[in-house]
């Protein structure tokens, strides 16, 4: 079993890091193996077989997205309870998302503090991995923090059959998720924060170790219910993306590394 887990979770890498390897024969398979940030391989062939058998049940190429059933799915538990999702709502898709939380100083205030202004991430469904493994789920922000922030360029390879679409900021207040991709229609929708909790001790410093901590974890409440599928977001499991208490020495407009897992509610 720890084998066939280590093997989900390095072929999981593969989708997240979304190195710009050709698609050959069929999706997975017919990859001769990839190569990590450091230069060394750190997936192969058999791995990502083992991933798809475990997580995915992933039909082929070339065809829709997996469904799973996620009527029992948990969502983590914060340090401070978040509140539990309105009545009439259903898990709908659970993604993992990598990217940067970004931040500003006043750099003429010697006493300033890093202001968030926003967020920038890739989604990657991961909704089977929650239905059928959520002890593998909590580990996959972690080891995502530490691979490469995806690149838009590669957006086309076999990698990103798995990308759900992407998480921003319309203004420095309103999260706004686009999951309607040339490959899967989701849905999409802006949200406000409504509820936060710390993270949990113990969560990771930063990318490779390094770093001032998690950012919270946070409930997110659809600015309007009118045309929007999808009707709370939580973020969860956040690895990294914390910028400390001071702008001392800091730029006027910083990134900080950040994944986090982000379970996705609509109405039935």
């Amino acid at each position: 079993m720890l084998f066939a887990q280590a093997s989900c979770l390095l072929a999981l890498t593969a989708v997240v890091a979304a190195a710009p390897f050709e698609k050959v024969e069929k999706r997975w398979g017919g990859w001769g193996g990839g190569w990590g940030g450091n230069g060394r391989p750190w997936w192969s062939p058999s791995a990502a077989s083992s991933y798809l058998e475990f997580g995915k049940r992933y039909p082929g190429s070339n065809t829709a997205a997996p469904t799973c059933d996620l009527s029992q799915v948990t969502l983590p538990t914060a340090s401070t309870p978040l509140p539990a999702p309105a009545a009439g709502l259903s898990l709908s898709h659970v993604a993992i998302g990598r990217g940067t939380q970004n931040y500003t100083c006043d750099l003429a205030n010697a006493t300033a503090t890093p202001v968030a202004i926003g967020a920038v991430a890739t989604l990657f469904n991961v909704s089977c991995v929650a239905a059928d493994s959520p002890d593998l789920l909590q580990k996959l922000p972690s080891i995502a923090l530490d691979l490469p922030v995806p690149s838009t360029a590669n957006e086309d390879s076999a990698a990103y059959q798995d990308m759900s679409g992407h998480h921003f900021f319309t203004d420095s207040s309103t999260p706004f998720f686009d999951m309607d991709t040339s490959l899967h229609s989701y849905g999409t929708g802006a949200f406000k924060k409504t509820n936060t909790s710390a993270a949990p001790a113990g969560a990771p410093l930063g990318q490779y170790g390094v770093g001032n901590g998690s950012v919270a974890w946070l409930k997110l409440d659809a600015k309007s219910s009118d045309g929007q599928i999808f009707q709370e977001v939580y973020r969860t499991l956040t690895a990294g993306g914390n910028p400390g208490n001071y702008c001392t020495g800091m730029p006027a407009a910083f990134e900080v590394q950040y994944a986090a897992a982000y379970f996705l509610f609509e109405k039935p």
